[in-house]
């Protein structure tokens, strides 16, 4: 991650970049409607069980498992098949995310080793540590060049010290850094992807802007289409100003999807159809 200058809060520094902030406003308004639909009152765990399962079919769908909601309901047996097992590790990602909301702000690579031992669901002892030299990564969907084990090291501690120093950046600022660096490192060896989204989600939930994790921004990045998440995930490995603002905007744009998914998913609960 770079920032436009010297900082003592550089996540706070990304939230002057041009469009941020309007991105930053848009997305509390839109989270707003949400937490402000009546049946939000009495039937607040339906949405959230629904977000989850949405949420989940939409990081699966960005690594290359794109089912078809009703699909996912159907199915129980999650390991017959290569889309199998990213849809049943997007969804045990989902169920785990929030049960770590207290880990998180104390230590963020602890958490992060737990995601993947989650979504890897067993394996060699690669699993739930940060690659090391020479070893391969599967991420056939993310093509950027991958940063070797050493700079993967210095910069998750950087990422980690973040974190827990804490920032008055708005949370989608620090979700959209958070998400970023994990693509950007890819820093295991496997479902990666599935691991940096549930971060996202993590510090969404935790920041206080989404509690209730009901506004599942991985709906947002796959209704966007995976060429627009890699064309934007290219503007903040670039560290421009502009490429990092692009990257913050899309993340944004997808939590507001995100929300306007869940505003559905209440009207269908008013009428009793869902």
């Amino acid at each position: 991650m770079s920032t436009t200058g010297a900082s003592a809060d550089p996540l706070a520094a990304l939230a002057s970049l041009p469009g941020v902030a309007e991105s930053v406003e848009s997305v509390r308004k839109a989270v707003d409607r949400v937490y402000g639909h009546r049946v939000m009152r009495r039937r607040s765990n339906a949405v959230t069980s629904e977000a989850a399962l949405r949420g989940a079919r939409g990081s699966a769908a960005l690594s290359g498992a794109d089912w078809a909601l009703e699909e996912v309901r159907r199915r129980s047996d999650f390991g017959v098949d290569d889309e199998a097992r990213v849809m049943g590790a997007a969804l045990r990602l989902t169920a785990e995310a929030g049960q770590l909301l207290s880990i998180w702000r104390q230590s963020p690579l602890r958490v992060l080793a737990r995601l993947h031992l989650v979504a890897a669901a067993g394996g060699g002892d690669e699993i739930g540590r940060p690659r090391q030299a020479g070893e391969p990564v599967d991420e056939p969907l993310v093509e950027l060049p991958l940063p070797g084990a050493a700079d993967v090291a210095g910069r998750l501690d950087g990422l980690s010290g973040l974190i827990i120093a804490g920032s008055s950046a708005p949370a989608l600022v620090t979700a959209a850094v958070v998400h970023g660096e994990l693509l950007a490192l890819r820093p295991f060896t496997s479902h990666n992807g599935l691991v940096a989204r549930a971060a996202e989600r993590i510090v969404l939930i935790g920041s206080g802007l989404d509690p209730k994790s009901v506004c599942p921004a991985e709906v947002g990045h796959a209704e966007l289409g995976r060429a627009a998440y890699l064309a934007a995930l290219d503007g903040y490995v670039s560290g421009t100003p502009e490429g990092m603002a692009a990257w913050i905007t899309h993340c944004g744009r997808a939590v507001e999807l995100g929300a306007r998914e869940s505003t559905a998913v209440c009207e269908a609960l008013q009428r009793g159809a869902a």
